[in-house]
């Protein structure tokens, strides 16, 4: 038995109840882009039922879909990838992470600096390719770290590679990591290397998230306790600080996570693949690029007909989001959404309405009936609705 559950970063369909709370009334990312683009075209995902779940431009609600499909509501306390991926996992984190939009305090800032060996610049709430604009010149002349955060519960640290090479960086993210605990513990340090000159300076690919460990077990766990394999693609081994694991392929990008995924369903294996598809929300969404947003949609659209034609007897494959990151709002911060919910496998249901579930725990249950482990705390499982 193997299940590929792919999580397409920052791909919301519409504004959760509580929306207002967290800035985000309006918001509805894939709405919005297939309007910006004049219409999606993605056949796979109309085929799947996608435009069952919501109306969206370009993407009929087709009478027949090929797939069980629905929505699901966020109810742990955030809109970030740690929350929305610890909760697919069956952990719903009840309090908010820490959030600094005036900056971290001047204590944390000072213990930083001296367990790093390095000044800082910046610390304010800002965009990352903005930031290094701003203040990469400073830091290439004086070394100093530049350090931002956003919405998000994040301490993030920009440096140039040419300047801070990519070890020394990590190291200081890990420190940053122990320091940031207690009232401060942040759900992620992100590292954020860039190049290039002055002027044209560009973020690499090596970024590296370091989080908290999830609070308790998780569906990865007891997968792992029962000796299955847990594989993932992308920052998914980061964001559960490598516990649950068994083997973590990372990627620089959308098309190197797709092409890995390509591999792995030509090829016979068990177990659960957790894969993040990070281009959505890191390249399109925080930039604020409805175009590239949709063509990443119609890319990956011909990605998922290939994995589904690859799939085998006993093979599933669910499709869903951590989070919003609605292109065409002001903001480049994420938004609060709900998430689509796409399942598909020759053993699955087509056509099944799965309707709004309450959590993305439901995933985590599901998926817990599915290996015969023990089910999270929180969440319902709908394999009964989706096994044919």
């Amino acid at each position: 038995m193997r299940v590929f559950l792919i999580v397409l970063d920052g791909v919301g369909i519409g504004e959760l109840p509580d929306a207002a709370d967290f800035g985000d009334r309006g918001s509805h990312t894939l709405r919005h882009v297939a309007e910006a683009v004049g219409g999606l075209r993605v056949p796979t995902l109309e085929r799947l039922g996608l435009g069952r779940i919501e109306p969206l431009a370009g993407v009929r609600a087709v009478a027949d879909p090929r797939a069980s499909y629905g929505r699901m509501a966020e109810r742990s306390k955030g809109k970030d990838s740690t929350t929305g991926h610890w909760e697919l996992a069956g952990i719903v984190s009840e309090r908010p992470f820490p959030t600094y939009p005036r900056g971290f305090p001047p204590e944390v800032l000072e213990r930083f600096a001296a367990a790093a060996g390095r000044g800082w610049l910046g610390n304010v709430a800002a965009s990352g390719t903005d930031i290094i604009a701003r203040l990469g010149e400073e830091h290439q002349r004086t070394g100093k770290l530049i350090v931002y955060t956003s919405a998000d519960s994040v301490f993030q640290i920009a440096a140039h590679e040419e300047t801070v090479p990519l070890q020394e960086l990590y190291r200081i993210c890990r420190v940053a990591r122990g320091l940031l605990d207690g009232t401060h513990a942040v759900a992620r340090v992100i590292a954020r290397p860039f190049a290039g000159p002055p002027g044209g300076y560009r973020r690499t690919g090596n970024r590296r998230d370091f989080s908290l460990p999830p609070p308790d077990g998780t569906l990865l766990d007891r997968l792992i306790a029962r000796g299955s394999r847990v594989l993932t693609v992308g920052k998914v081994d980061e964001l559960f600080a490598g516990r649950g694991v068994t083997e973590g392929f990372h990627t620089q990008d959308n098309g190197e996570g797709e092409a890995i995924l390509r591999d792995m369903v030509r090829a016979s294996g068990e177990g659960l693949v957790f894969a993040n598809l990070v281009d959505f929300d890191q390249q399109y969404g925080h930039r604020n690029d409805p175009a590239g947003f949709g063509r990443a949609l119609e890319q990956f659209d011909g990605v998922a007909a290939e994995l589904l034609a690859h799939l085998r007897s006993d093979e599933m494959c669910i499709i869903t989001a951590d989070h919003g990151n609605d292109p065409t709002t002001p903001g480049t911060d994420h938004s609060r959404e709900f998430v689509p919910l796409l399942v598909a496998g020759p053993r699955v249901r087509e056509g099944a309405a799965l309707g709004t579930r309450e959590t993305f725990a439901d995933v985590a249950a599901t998926l817990a009936a599915l290996f015969d482990v023990p089910a999270p705390k929180t969440g319902r499982s709908f394999l009964a609705e989706v096994r044919a």
